[in-house]
């Protein structure tokens, strides 16, 4: 059955003055996130020689973040709709910031382990409130789809203005500063927001379920810690029973949303095929990206010797043009259809990570370069779209139940990319053949390789470094054509999947 979002009503098309101001505030909420997010993959190889943790910690210090937002953003987008969208956002932004300085403080990789926790549990308030906050602030199609595209290039943006700012920060401070740079667009972000953005809620919510809350968290995280442990150490019990224990919370949660009268996630809301089929596409594109994209600064560092600025600004072309067809992607899925935009954007990304399966130490930048250019675009289109999707298939009474939906595929695709593709490349890593003599701390990381080699005679660290790199360029490889067959197979999926979806025109 063919699936049209139905157009706005009179009531709805009203245009809310100020609207693209309060816009303006919320794309720094989005902002906030993006820098964080990818700042982390610059610092790594100063984390790993300042706090030396093992390479099973590196892991959790890069993905223990998108655990803790991925269990939480169901219920704290449904929080929003019940409290108010604003005010969970203003006071999850305050949170956010606050804990910035605890991450950039901390001594230890169990205590950085911790912070980023608890930034996971801030960051789950952000992201739903966003969109909700447009969904209710945008009521004529065409602007929301402008809006949402504006909201996605902020995010591209993102990616782009964290690894250039630090990678300044790493070349004059420490590697904690990296952190700091979130308070002063928190500081905008609370103190503007407060005046220019409206509140919004559901005005017959119903109660916040806490059995719910605790039941989305102990399975989303049970699962994916599962995945986790099994790509790396193997099937064990351990994992074993902390899968099952997930798969058994998360089967709860959803018989328990069935039958409250008020639930967190209203369930029908997979009945809508393009719902469901972008949510999907989404999770799978970011599972088939995160895992390449958290281990490419390190290549560009440690492999290939560029520093941190210099890293940073190579990353760009990515946010480019990831910005430049956000910007574009509703009218061209108006034009052409949705399918076409999302599958052409989805097969672009696959065959960019295809082309960089044959990379090397000496790959040089031009290659680099126009791979990470293709990836922004596809990315750009098909994101844009299927949050458009995604947001318009709802009431706007739940926007920030499916605004959460939404993130919880992103977070989910980055916790399951990253402990599926990140173990290929520390499988393959840790498989290399070292000298005599190699500590054994230079099999858990390559930043750990390069702290050892300080201590070794010349000859023997040369070798040990060549062996290393090696190495790593080999498993980032073989993530990068596992994560091109993800990304191909999502396309040919979503061209069937989204048969038929159209956006609203707004006639």
């Amino acid at each position: 059955m063919t699936s049209t979002l139905q157009p706005a009503t009179t009531t709805e098309a009203v245009k809310r003055p100020g609207r693209w101001l309060a816009l303006g505030v919320l794309v720094l909420a989005v902002l906030l996130v993006a820098v964080d997010a990818t700042v982390l993959g610059l610092a790594t190889p100063y984390i790993s020689e300042d706090l030396r943790p093992t390479g099973t910690q590196l892991l959790w210090i890069g993905d223990v973040y998108s655990f803790v937002i991925a269990g939480l953003l169901v219920s704290m987008g449904s929080l929003g709709d019940r409290i108010g969208r604003k005010r969970i956002l203003l006071v999850g932004a305050t949170a956010f910031g606050a804990v910035s300085v605890l991450n950039a403080y901390a001594g230890t990789p169990e205590l950085l382990i911790l912070a980023r926790a608890l930034l996971g549990v801030a960051g789950a308030t952000l992201m739903p409130a966003t969109l909700a906050l447009i969904r209710n602030l945008f009521h004529d199609p065409r602007e929301r789809s402008l809006a949402i595209g504006i909201w996605g290039a902020t995010a591209s943006a993102g990616t782009a203005v964290g690894p250039i700012a630090g990678g300044f920060l790493l070349e004059h401070f420490w590697w904690g500063s990296v952190f700091l740079i979130n308070l002063p667009v928190m500081a905008v972000l609370v103190l503007v927001g407060s005046r220019l953005l409206p509140e919004s809620r559901n005005p017959n919510p119903g109660p916040w379920d806490m059995l719910s809350v605790a039941l989305s968290l102990i399975g989303v995280i049970g699962i994916v810690y599962a995945v986790k442990e099994a790509a790396t150490h193997g099937l064990t019990w351990e994992t074993l029973t902390a899968g099952l224990l997930g798969a058994a919370a998360l089967y709860g949660f959803v018989r328990r949303q069935l039958t409250l009268p008020a639930p967190l996630l209203d369930m029908r809301l997979f009945r809508n095929r393009g719902f469901s089929a972008a949510v999907l596409a989404d999770l799978l594109t970011i599972l088939g990206l995160s895992g390449l994209v958290f281990f490419l600064s390190q290549y560009l560092q440690l492999v290939q010797g560029r520093r941190p600025l210099e890293a940073g600004l190579a990353e760009l072309p990515a946010a480019i043009g990831a910005v430049a067809a956000g910007l574009i992607a509703g009218r061209a899925a108006r034009r052409f259809s949705v399918r076409a935009v999302v599958s052409g954007g989805l097969a672009a990304i696959g065959l960019a990570l295809a082309a960089l399966t044959v990379i090397d130490e000496s790959t040089g930048y031009p290659i680099l370069g126009a791979a990470l250019l293709v990836v922004g675009v596809g990315a750009g289109f098909s994101f844009t779209v299927t949050a458009d999707v995604i947001l318009s298939s709802v009431p706007k009474e739940q926007a920030g139940a499916a605004s959460a939906v939404s993130e919880t595929a992103y977070e989910l695709g980055a916790a399951l990319g990253i402990a599926v593709l990140g173990s290929i490349v520390t499988g393959v890593y840790r498989g290399f053949t070292a000298p005599a003599g190699t500590p054994e701390e230079a099999h858990e990381s390559l930043g750990g390789a390069m702290e050892a080699a300080t201590a070794m005679p010349t000859n023997t660290a040369h070798a040990m470094l060549s062996a290393a790199r090696e190495a790593f360029v080999d498993g980032l490889s073989i993530a990068a054509g596992a994560g091109a067959a993800v990304l191909l197979a999502t396309a040919a999926a979503a061209w069937f999947l989204l048969r038929g979806q159209r956006l609203d025109t707004g006639r």
